[in-house]
């Protein structure tokens, strides 16, 4: 009996993709101001699936402590987190524009 499962060959390719995809976007940072001068990080540059940049979202708010959205797919941190954005996104192995 073998230990090769053709669905976790097809896992690891997929997951192999997908880095590949992550590393080939270029995402930019900037800062907005919105009503009443509160700052607002925007991550934009994403060629992922909705549901990929939820959970990219998802995992910056947590790491931040920060609320935010997927917005017309981009993510939208409540805060000026421009210092800390970078560097989390480069762990997930996204190319950062900076």
């Amino acid at each position: 009996m073998s230990n090769d499962d053709p669905l976790d060959d097809l896992l690891d390719e997929l997951d192999s993709q997908s880095d590949l995809e992550t590393a080939e976007q270029v995402l930019s940072i900037r800062m907005e101001e919105r009503r009443y001068g509160k700052p607002v990080t925007i991550v934009e540059g994403f060629d992922l699936s909705e549901s990929e940049i939820e959970s990219t979202a998802s995992e910056l708010k947590s790491s931040l402590g920060t609320g935010g959205t997927v917005d017309e797919g981009r993510i939208e941190l409540q805060g000026d987190h421009r210092d800390r954005v970078p560097d989390l996104l480069r762990d997930r192995g996204f190319d950062v524009q900076t």
